[in-house]
């Protein structure tokens, strides 16, 4: 049996992540056909990273991303650091040789991304971006439902991903605000997800139109000093997609009254879907080929059970009828980017599909500084 070496580089909230998706996989998938192995463990403390051994059952630890790099037992490399690191980490990775696994957006500009995609340029690394909400049942049903031509024509489309953490003002900003980190605020922590499925489900962008709110001009910094802020907390883009289509989409921290909603409704001449994920077991289709009749007849949403209905090796643990959550969506895209490590094939989202919304990111940034509609190349 194939053994897949790991490391990873960065140990906070993703870094732990995507370590829960590493060792549950061999419980939620049957027979595979390869054996996940947690060789390294990088990051820039040294107690995480010891600690992140001690407990999670990483070979060794180390603060020095180089000693991930050059383990010959390490295939797969797995960038969790903040957005500044990632094009120095992803670059090196590739030029050793291995398969990359990157949590998302994939740099901090679209001019790193397109470095990053010219070294894929005679590479033989699988890699794949951590867009994990492609990877729920109720999110790949849609994308059979689209593709089999049944709500038709795509007209429009809103799709909402909204957070309340930054409404309190005096809340410490992280580095997911600071622009020196590479952060860029909302939309490229919330953003790129939501504008990841309007590319997922609808296809290439045409053009956009976008308008940020930054809330507070100044927050407190993790030591208690008050700092201007230059990170959106609020990004509203107008898109116009090729298929025609057009539609909204929302990413904010600052939607009162909101844990962590993403929102999908979409419409076509022949039906429309939309979902919840707060409620992650249905998808809703309607189908406008169904007659109207005295007293309604059949016509009106259908809510479809999509549950943990996972294609086989998955889906049989545990019950594919119990209900799903986040982490479980990550654990599917980290086990469908080892089943293309282990058979040698591309894996999806890949690095070009991570530059191509960080370009959409970085058109939409503009387009909110101009005040005018940017099209998309």
């Amino acid at each position: 049996m194939k053994e897949i070496g790991v490391g990873i580089i960065g140990f906070g909230f993703m870094g732990k992540t995507h370590t829960y998706g590493y060792r549950t996989i061999p419980l939620y998938y049957d027979r595979l056909p390869f054996r996940i192995r947690l060789v390294g463990v990088c990051d820039a403390s040294r107690e995480v990273a010891e600690t992140a051994k001690e407990t999670l059952g990483f070979e060794f630890a180390t603060t020095d991303p180089e000693a991930i790099l050059a383990r010959d037992d390490v295939q797969v490399v797995d960038v969790c650091t903040p957005n500044v690191f990632h094009k120095d980490a992803v670059l090196k990775a590739l030029a050793a040789g291995k398969h990359v696994y990157c949590d998302k957006p994939l740099a901090a500009t679209a001019a790193e991304a397109r470095e990053i995609v010219s070294a894929l340029e005679g590479s033989r690394s699988v890699t794949q971006m951590a867009l994990q909400y492609r990877f729920f049942p109720v999110t790949m049903r849609a994308r059979e439902l689209i593709d089999e031509g049944r709500i038709g024509t795509p007209l429009s489309f809103r799709i909402q991903y909204l957070h309340s953490g930054s409404v309190d003002a005096t809340k410490p900003i992280g580095w997911k605000q600071d622009r020196k980190m590479g952060g860029g605020g909302v939309l490229f922590d919330l953003g790129s997800h939501a504008l990841d499925l309007a590319y997922f489900l609808l296809g290439e962008f045409a053009d956009v139109q976008a308008r940020t709110r930054i809330l507070y001009p100044q927050r407190p910094d993790r030591t208690g000093k008050w700092v201007d802020v230059d990170a959106d907390d609020l990004a509203i883009v107008v898109a116009t997609m090729r298929t025609g289509a057009v539609g909204t989409i929302e990413a904010s921290k600052i939607a009162t009254g909101a844990n962590d909603e993403m929102r999908v409704e979409l419409h076509g001449d022949r039906g429309a879907l939309r979902f919840d994920l707060m409620e992650p077991i249905y998808l809703e289709f309607y189908d406008n080929t169904l007659p109207e009749r005295p007293l309604g007849g059949m016509r009106g949403y259908t809510r479809i059970e999509c549950c943990q209905r996972f294609d086989k090796p998955g889906g049989a643990f545990p019950s594919s009828k119990f209900s799903i959550g986040w982490i479980r969506a990550h654990v599917h895209s980290l086990y469908s980017f080892l089943a293309c490590v282990d058979a040698d094939r591309p894996a999806s989202p890949s690095f070009r599909d991570g530059a191509y919304i960080q370009e959409v990111m970085e058109r939409a940034y503009e387009s909110d500084a101009t005040s005018q509609r940017v099209r998309i190349g």
